[in-house]
């Protein structure tokens, strides 16, 4: 049984010296840091999001935006379009934002914790990792696949989220001072790669004899009982005239905020739509899609309609598009499942 943090510190960073995932926002191990801004761009991305589906964004957002200047000086209706699909899109403000405080005190991010953390939209563990990978800083950071390789290495059994201090506390105990970017990236790939939620691959984990939970892996870490998701009911309309379709951007702030989107009723994550038609005439219903949030589920209905649109259709702001070109509106998911079922129903007209 590995007893010391440096022992368990040092066999972790040999295993990830050869077998570090090789990822387009990384350095290899041992090597010079890399750019704060792909560090930092990164991390933003991967928040509850696969490394696979962040690749292809990541490679999109940095060829189109390569410097965190350029980001800051994008439109914002650019950005948030670039994002669709990626989901969680107040990521999407909140990098906007960041962006431009970085670009306002010259284009470099500061390098510790606690100035990170003073940056908008950093929370707790991107102000850590950009610290520790771009900057070398010793910092505890903890991702979903670093609480889950902590908790079964000191078999904390208490449930989460009450368990996340005492997890938080052990990581810490073994975190070394030196290559704290690597560290972090090896506890990283060993979650992601080995010690997954399911199956843990234990005869190939290098910790595996300092590991005290290991005859019991998938026990931790702990999780509650899981809520119930409230069900949210909504509607969207469909209003076409001459193969383009009005699409609005939503406000700001809230759900799928300064995102393009079909109208809808106001449905929220508090409660159902109540909302009138953006146009008097004859609606008729198009079907329904069903889509999960992260804190409630929702069934939005399609009403398509029937009555000639004219050039007024639509209070508020909002445009014309064609729906031959709808994949380039920068619709969220939700509004794509709505479009595709719209245009799928076309044909019954």
């Amino acid at each position: 049984m590995v007893s010391s943090a440096q022992d368990i510190a040092g066999t972790l960073l040999g295993w990830y010296d050869a077998n570090a995932r090789v990822l387009p926002w990384r350095s290899p191990p041992g090597s010079p840091p890399p750019d704060p801004y792909r560090v930092w761009l990164s991390e933003v991305m991967l928040q509850q999001t696969t490394v696979a589906a962040v690749q292809p964004y990541f490679a999109a957002f940095t060829a189109r935006w390569p410097s965190v200047e350029a980001l800051a000086a994008a439109d914002d209706a650019e950005v948030m379009s670039a994002w669709a699909g990626l989901g969680y899109y107040a990521r999407a403000r909140n990098l906007l934002a960041c962006a431009r405080a970085v670009a306002a005190r010259g284009g470099s991010f500061p390098d510790t914790e606690a100035q990170l953390r003073e940056l908008p939209g950093l929370g707790a563990y991107t102000a850590a990792a950009v610290a520790a990978i771009a900057f070398g800083r010793r910092a505890v950071v903890i991702d979903a696949n670093v609480e889950r390789v902590v908790a079964r290495l000191f078999a904390i059994a208490d449930p989460l989220p009450g368990a996340r201090a005492a997890i938080r506390a052990a990581a810490d105990s073994i975190t070394p001072d030196a290559r704290a970017g690597d560290f972090a990236q090896a506890m990283m790939d060993l979650g992601a790669g080995i010690c997954t939620a399911r199956s843990p691959r234990c005869l190939l984990c290098p910790l595996a004899h300092a590991c005290r939970g290991r005859t019991e892996a998938e026990r931790y870490p702990v999780k509650a009982p899981k809520k119930a998701k409230p069900q949210r009911r909504g509607t969207a309309f469909w209003i076409e005239r001459d193969g383009a379709v009005w699409l609005v951007t939503r406000p700001p702030q809230g759900m799928l905020g300064g995102m393009r989107a079909l109208p809808d009723d106001g449905w929220s994550a508090r409660g159902d739509g109540h909302g009138a038609p953006p146009a008097a005439g004859e609606w008729r219903a198009g079907g329904q899609v069903e889509h999960t949030f992260t804190h409630f589920q929702l069934s939005l209905s399609l009403s398509l309609y029937s009555g000639e649109a004219s050039a007024r259709i639509g209070a508020n702001d909002g445009e014309w598009w064609p729906v031959n070109r709808l994949e380039e509106a920068g619709l969220p998911t939700l509004f794509v499942k709505a479009a595709r079922l719209a245009v799928a129903g076309r044909g019954d007209d």
